[in-house]
């Protein structure tokens, strides 16, 4: 059985849906566990073999809320190196969307109330694709774009399809 460790619903620093309080939310913390995966992707890359992210399911008295987890095949940890260099670097997870190119799926006003900014992942992927792209010389307007752009075009070419063809005619 593998082992987990749980990453959380969104980064540490950034609000997120409350169960038992915020409108909608087994929707919108989907959404935000859904975007946290990207977000973390686009920090870290695709995790290697022997690893991989899931959506964890914890149950609470006011019901079930979803966080982001990263699993571990038995004895990869210990006997590969790339697992062990992976989840060490992700377990403390992200600070703030930003660190990952990605602007909150959701923001909540000072009581909390929800508006969501984008509805879908692919949209949300698309979005951060959009942000961290090279200028029109090619250039990376911040150093660590980079990295974010080029593994999140690696593990969501769909939402990258059309950025590809669009920047392949200009």
């Amino acid at each position: 059985m593998p082992d987990a460790i749980d990453l959380g619903g969104a980064p540490a620093d950034e609000d997120c849906a409350q169960l038992g309080q915020t409108e909608d939310f087994a929707r919108l913390n989907r959404l935000e566990v859904a975007t946290y995966r990207a977000a973390m992707i686009a920090r870290f890359g695709q995790p290697p073999e022997g690893c991989a992210f899931v959506t964890l399911a914890n149950r609470h008295d006011f019901g079930i809320y979803r966080t982001l987890g990263l699993t571990i095949d038995a004895g990869s940890a210990h006997s590969d190196a790339a697992v062990l260099a992976y989840s060490q670097a992700v377990q403390d997870g992200l600070s703030s969307w930003v660190e990952a190119g990605f602007a909150p799926p959701v923001r909540y006003d000072d009581d909390g109330v929800p508006t969501l900014e984008r509805d879908s992942i692919a949209d949300i992927v698309m979005g951060a694709i959009l942000a961290t792209r090279p200028n029109a010389t090619g250039r990376y307007p911040v150093h660590d774009f980079e990295r974010l752009h080029q593994n999140l075009v690696a593990a969501y070419p769909g939402s990258a399809a059309p950025f590809c063809r669009r920047s392949a005619h200009d």
